[in-house]
């Protein structure tokens, strides 16, 4: 009888090490070693498209800056783009939510500007292809998670669907001598995923009189990462 649990222990053991060997933990998205023509990388981790006096960055964010950005309640759970810092029940590490990017833009050459965020796409190097998320996608994602309709779930989604509108990239006109700045969001990266291409198709730089782009260009930045198989998040540990 003893011999026995032992080995039925021994087993247990078994299951919970090939179970957790099975997840995956990757690093942060850093810029690849190749660029296109027109692109420079910065020390922070983004990249910069450049076209005479307009500038156009993209920077993957991780899940602690995305959780910096205050919610006027200060409770990091509602934050639109993380998790926040819940963990599931026996847990010690919080999982992404999504794949999200900032974008800035700034326009010192062209009488107006226009980037559409529903023109930037993912491809992976290994054929995986990711499309950005609409305000109107985020807004329906949370109402699905707006459990039993109550009074404070109505002011929980509230907050995170006010964010998103105050912090999404929107698309719109960007003036001479102007700024602007947002997030775009894409569905998060499958395990396999290790390298990637964001690809930003039509941005207008000059308009006709009747306010139809003819002329455009499309911007292509490049990023990799790597994937830890195993126990502890990728962060926590020095990769090989």
């Amino acid at each position: 009888m003893k011999n026995r649990r032992k080995s039925e222990l021994w087993i247990l053991v078994a299951v919970v090490l090939a179970s957790g060997c099975g997840r995956y933990f990757p690093t942060a998205l850093q810029p690849s070693p190749e660029q296109v023509a027109g692109t420079s990388v910065n020390d922070e981790g983004s990249i910069t498209f450049t076209l005479d006096r307009l500038a156009i960055t993209l920077k993957p964010m991780s899940d602690a800056e995305l959780n910096r950005m205050a919610s006027p309640s200060g409770d990091a759970s509602l934050n639109p783009y993380t998790f926040g810092e819940s963990t599931a029940l026996g847990e010690d590490w919080t999982p992404p939510r999504f794949t999200v990017f900032r974008v800035q833009v700034a326009n010192y050459q062209y009488p107006k500007v226009q980037l559409n965020p529903a023109k930037a796409h993912i491809t992976a190097a290994n054929g995986r292809a990711y499309d950005s998320m609409s305000f109107a996608q985020l807004y329906e994602y949370y109402q699905a998670h707006w459990q039993g309709r109550t009074g404070l779930g109505r002011v929980k989604f509230r907050e995170r669907t006010d964010m998103l509108k105050r912090t999404l990239f929107t698309g719109n006109i960007i003036f001479s001598g102007s700024d602007e700045e947002g997030y775009l969001v894409f569905p998060l990266l499958d395990d396999d995923v290790r390298q990637i291409r964001v690809d930003i198709e039509d941005v207008a730089v000059r308009f006709n009189f009747v306010e139809e782009p003819v002329e455009t260009v499309d911007l292509r930045f490049s990023f990799q990462r790597g994937v830890r198989r195993g126990f502890t998040p990728a962060d926590a540990v020095q990769e090989n």
